[in-house]
C-alpha cells in the first residue's frame, strides 16, 4: 500500500532514490521494482530497518533484478549522512509530522536533492487528523507520534521557500480515516475492540484482494476524507 504515486515521480533506470523515514520499506519495494535503481532507505528505528532488509532478501524479485540495488541505514533526518546533490528522487512519506524541527529536515532534503530532481512529501491531512486529536488526548502524546497537525498550504510554502517548485498534489487512503478514528475513539481498548479489529480485517482484505467495489469506494472517499495529502515538487536544473 503506497501513499506516494511512483508514476508521478517518473522514476527511471539509473536513478538514485532516497526513502527518508522508510519504515518497513513499502515505498522502497515499489521503487526497486519500478526501474533499475539504487534505492536507499533510512529510518531512526533499527528494528524497522532490519525488517526491511530481511524482506528484500526474502522476496523473489530481489534476485530477479540484478541491475537494481538497495541500501539501508539508521539515521536522523535532521543531519543526513549524504553529500550535496546526491539523489535524483526523494520520498518523505508520513515523516515530517513526527519531527519537531521539521524545517531543518526540509533544508537537509533540499541540500541532498540534485538540481532537476523530484521530491514527494506526504503528511496526514489536517481535518481527519484533527478528529483523531479530538477523539483521544493520548493520540498525540504517544512516544514517537505526531507532534503537529500540518496545514498543507503552509507546508507547501515552506518547501517552495527553499527554491523548489510545486508541481501537483493528491490525497490518499480514503478508507483509512475511519480506522484511525475508531482507534482513537477506543484508544485504551483498541487491541481488543471488536470494531477496531473488524475494520482492520476489512483493510487487510481490501489490500490483498483489491475488489472492484472497495476500489470504487476508495476512489470516491479519497478526495473527501483521504487520510494523507501528497505534494510533489521539482528542483530547478542547473543552468
Amino acid at each position: 500500500m503506497l501513499t506516494v504515486n511512483l508514476d508521478r515521480l517518473e522514476i527511471k533506470d539509473g536513478d538514485v532514490v532516497l526513502d527518508l523515514g522508510c519504515g518497513e520499506g513499502r515505498h522502497m519495494h515499489g521503487v526497486f521494482y519500478a526501474a533499475n535503481t539504487y534505492v536507499i532507505g533510512i529510518d531512526l528505528n533499527l528494528e524497522d530497518v532490519q525488517r526491511t532488509e530481511q524482506s528484500f532478501t526474502e522476496l523473489t524479485y530481489y534476485q530477479e533484478k540484478p541491475d537494481s540495488r538497495f541500501a539501508l541505514a539508521v539515521s536522523d533526518a535532521l543531519k543526513l549522512p549524504f553529500a550535496d546533490n546526491t539523489f535524483d528522487k526523494i520520498i518523505c512519506s508520513e515523516v515530517l509530522e513526527h519531527i519537531v524541527q521539521y524545517e531543518t529536515a526540509l533544508t537537509e532534503i533540499d541540500r541532498i536533492l540534485k538540481p532537476g530532481g523530484t521530491l514527494a512529501v506526504s503528511v496526514p491531512r489536517a481535518w481527519p487528523e484533527w478528529i483523531c486529536w479530538k477523539l483521544s488526548s493520548d493520540y498525540p502524546k504517544t512516544p514517537g507520534g505526531h507532534v503537529r497537525i500540518f496545514d498543507a498550504k503552509a507546508l507547501r510554502t515552506d518547501i517552495e521557500s527553499l527554491g523548489l517548485t510545486f508541481d501537483r498534489r493528491h490525497w490518499a487512503h480514503g478508507l483509512h480515516s475511519p480506522y484511525w478514528w475508531l482507534k482513537c475513539l477506543f484508544w485504551k481498548s483498541q487491541e481488543t475492540s471488536p470494531l477496531v479489529q473488524l475494520y482492520h480485517r476489512f483493510l487487510v482484505w481490501d489490500l490483498m484482494k483489491r475488489p472492484w467495489l472497495t476500489q470504487l469506494l476508495d476512489k470516491i472517499a479519497t478526495p473527501i476524507m483521504g487520510k494523507s495529502i501528497v505534494l510533489y515538487f521539482s528542483k530547478k536544473a542547473s543552468a
